[in-house]
């Protein structure tokens, strides 16, 4: 069934007022509701038009319509065809960025360290907001449901779900429609009891299902630690001050394991673009004491930032190494800027 752009907008509005209000809309909420700037007898002719095609329904006499199984079909269809071609596209795109953006951060850490001859360190970027963009729900057997997640960024994420039997397709339907009405635009912090509650009462006889998919979510969604590539560890033993007593091997322990030189680095968040330099005590890592650590942030869009490190000996060249990280900002910068 294809509609004129008027009534796809008015259709599209009366099931979203719905979801939201629950009560019969009418059309003088409409007429606030879109960007259509009709009048309300205008709509009102369009609302007998779609009550003709059997897509809302007038449940009382003189009441407003609510959506009928046919609207929601119709409705729901257009919206998971359009997010399914929009996702498709994106895990193309994403997949040729990410690739590109692999090989660029590791040649940009090989850069670093033979510039310096010290060790480098550069952190795949992380997502300083996590707003939710789309959600799709899939079956993928009779006890399992796909969630895919696209957050702010374009960045997916893919959970699997538990559930107690295989959905009529009519319920994951309504359920896709109601996730994505519920929470589009919102980060977990602001999924609250009543964002919950909501959902749980729309879904009725799901709600336990609406637990599940809202956990995974959060799950998902925590920060799962960050990946770091590094260069030049080898540049250690250049150094005889870190050669002595096994500080080497300590040294080549940390940036092997990363978690701690990557926690250090991203100590003050995405707030201060600055170059911040850590000299020997200074360093809260104990394999770094005799050490200089200096670390930088790139970013590539709002809210999506990585961290670029140089670990050296004290006795560092440190206008080169400070030189080296504002250069290397402003090109990632520029090429990231460029996407």
């Amino acid at each position: 069934m294809e509609l004129d752009d008027r009534k796809l907008k008015i259709l599209t509005a009366i099931i979203q007022n719905y979801l939201e209000t629950g009560e019969p809309v009418g059309s003088r909420t409409i007429s606030k509701y879109t960007d259509l700037n009709l009048s309300s007898a205008t709509i009102r002719n369009e609302m007998s038009d779609l009550e003709e095609l059997g897509l809302i329904i007038q449940p009382h006499t003189s009441a407003g319509r609510i959506p009928s199984d046919r609207g929601y079909r119709l409705y729901v269809d257009m919206m998971l065809k359009e997010k399914e071609d929009e996702l498709n596209n994106l895990k193309v795109e994403l997949n040729a960025k990410s690739e590109r953006l692999d090989t660029i951060l590791k040649e940009a850490a090989k850069v670093i360290a033979d510039s310096t001859n010290y060790a480098s360190m550069i952190t795949v970027p992380k997502y300083r907001t996590k707003k939710i963009k789309f959600i799709q729900l899939t079956q993928v057997d009779f006890s399992t449901l796909l969630c895919v997640v696209v957050l702010d960024g374009n960045l997916i994420k893919n959970m699997m779900v538990p559930c107690d039997e295989e959905l009529p397709k009519e319920a994951l339907l309504k359920l896709n429609l109601m996730m994505n009405t519920f929470l589009q635009g919102l980060d977990m912090q602001e999924i609250n009891v009543s964002v919950m509650q909501k959902l749980r009462n729309e879904a009725n006889e799901y709600s336990a299902l609406i637990s599940n998919i809202l956990d995974a979510i959060a799950k998902c969604l925590e920060d799962q630690g960050v990946e770091a590539y590094t260069s030049g560890s080898t540049n250690i033993f250049k150094y005889p001050e870190l050669n002595e007593s096994g500080k080497a091997s300590n040294l080549l322990y940390a940036l092997e394991e990363k978690k701690e030189l990557t926690d250090l680095m991203y100590k003050e968040g995405d707030s201060n673009r600055g170059i911040q330099v850590y000299i020997g005590e200074e360093n809260p890592i104990e394999a770094t004491k005799d050490c200089t650590f200096v670390t930088a942030t790139y970013h590539i869009e709002d809210g999506v930032y990585g961290k670029i490190g140089i670990l050296g000996p004290r006795r560092m060249d440190y206008e080169k190494v400070v030189g080296t990280l504002r250069n290397l900002m402003n090109e990632l910068d520029g090429i990231f800027g460029k996407e």
